[in-house]
């Protein structure tokens, strides 16, 4: 059932799609019908839509207290829910928000329909630009970096949280700036793996899907490229390097069979079942809340270069259609400054893409109990500043990631490496042929 919902989600955000490119209506008429003549005490009313557990509730209180006369009606939605009312919306042309929060994954659908958003530059994003990392900021932009969909919110470093008494036992340093020199590359990755088998007889990471996305992630140009032609199967591929990288770990004993999520994972993380896991910063938030047992168990540190990669995040954007666009901006600038993503830090565990939050006190004097008193944010900030560039994932980016891993399950249940990753090219180009 769970697969059958994902193919019509699938369904319905091709067909969408389609729509959405071919609309001619709708332009950037937004941003030049912005309300920005208006007299700064006439009412302003804005609809904001978001997704997950942001807390961007209270700042929103927070923006009409101090801007009596404004007005924001916000509503929070699951993500699938979220992003796909806005797509419906926006075919409709009638009916999106002022203001939309776009998750990171969802982006490159919605870049599909440039002329269903405001353009950021033409409401002063340029005035900005700078308070925000440069790799964070251009994944914001269109292809010819002259159109910003919108502002940066929170990221998602990854970095490596393990078991200090997994970690112990299989007569490891526990410490993290010793496992950072210790485990500095993918091959040392793979021999601390092999010492943790040896010792303890658990596995090192706790899922094949984290040994490919260690060097999947990292990787500017993956499954597709911005034409939306398949890529992952030509010379050089980074894709291919990271399958035959995950086969490593598995052929070597040292990958677990604990999906993400799962009440398998869950009990697993909780228990010590695996070392290691290779998680973003919005992970730390749930272990904290998730597994009790593990409690001063978990340590965080750096991850080697070659695995240093953002997993998740969002922008906040400002469809077209909208008659408030600079209200809306004016909104937007507001919320994701630095000093609103501290707060958002601090209540709701969303990490800044601001760099100036970073050097603040409240920030680098956040101590995690669950971590042993480790300063973990002091780890994923260093680890945002190591990511290299925007990766590109383009529309169909999903179905083609769900076949790759497909095939490297089957590479766990005993199929052949090669022949798995012949049949996983052929469904893709399936896909994209479609």
């Amino acid at each position: 059932m769970k697969s059958m919902k994902k193919w019509l989600a699938l369904g319905l955000t091709l067909v969408l799609a389609f729509t959405l490119a071919a609309c001619n209506g709708g332009g950037n008429e937004g941003a030049s019908n912005d309300g920005g003549g208006k007299d700064k005490d006439e009412k302003v009313e804005l609809t904001f839509w978001a997704f997950g557990a942001t807390g961007y509730e209270e700042l929103v209180k927070a923006y009409q207290e101090e801007n009596p006369n404004v007005t924001i009606k916000f509503k929070s939605s699951e993500t699938e829910e979220h992003h796909n009312a806005l797509f419906t919306s926006l075919s409709a042309g009638s009916g999106a928000p002022d203001i939309a929060m776009l998750e990171v994954d969802q982006f490159d659908r919605f870049k599909a329909a440039q002329d269903r958003f405001a353009n950021l530059y033409d409401l002063g994003a340029k005035d900005v630009q700078d308070q925000y990392l440069e790799w964070k900021w251009n994944a914001g932009e269109n292809a010819d970096g002259d159109f910003l969909f919108g502002l940066p919110t929170d990221i998602g470093p990854k970095a490596l949280y393990y078991r200090t008494d997994v970690f112990e036992a299989a007569g490891l340093p526990t410490e993290p700036a010793e496992v950072e020199a210790l485990i500095n590359s993918p091959e040392a990755f793979k021999e601390a793996g092999l010492q943790v088998k040896e010792k303890t007889g658990k596995p090192f990471v706790d899922s094949i899907e984290m040994a490919y996305r260690a060097l999947l992630d990292p990787a500017v140009e993956q499954y597709l490229n911005p034409e939306g032609e398949l890529i992952l199967d030509k010379e050089g591929s980074a894709v291919k390097k990271a399958y035959d990288y995950a086969v490593e770990l598995n052929e070597a004993g040292i990958v677990g069979k604990f999906d993400m999520w799962t009440p398998e994972w869950s009990n697993a993380v909780n228990n010590g079942e695996f070392a290691a896991e290779l998680g973003a910063g919005w992970l730390k938030g749930w272990m904290e809340g998730n597994a009790p047992d593990a409690s001063g168990k978990f340590k965080v540190a750096t991850l080697p270069s070659e695995f240093a990669a953002n997993w998740g995040g969002s922008y906040i954007a400002i469809p077209s259609e909208t008659d408030n666009a600079q209200a809306a901006y004016d909104f937007v600038e507001w919320l994701v400054s630095p000093e609103n993503q501290l707060k958002s830090f601090q209540s709701n565990g969303l990490f800044p893409s601001a760099p100036a939050v970073y050097e603040m006190e409240e920030f680098t004097a956040n101590q995690d109990e669950f971590f042993g008193g480790q300063v973990t944010s002091e780890v994923f900030a260093t680890a945002a500043q190591d990511i290299e560039g925007a990766v590109f994932k383009g529309e169909k980016y999903f179905p083609v990631h769900q076949e790759v891993l497909n095939a490297l399950k089957n590479v766990q249940d005993g199929g052949d490496p090669e022949e798995e990753w012949e049949a996983a090219v052929k469904r893709a180009q399936d896909l994209i042929s479609r």
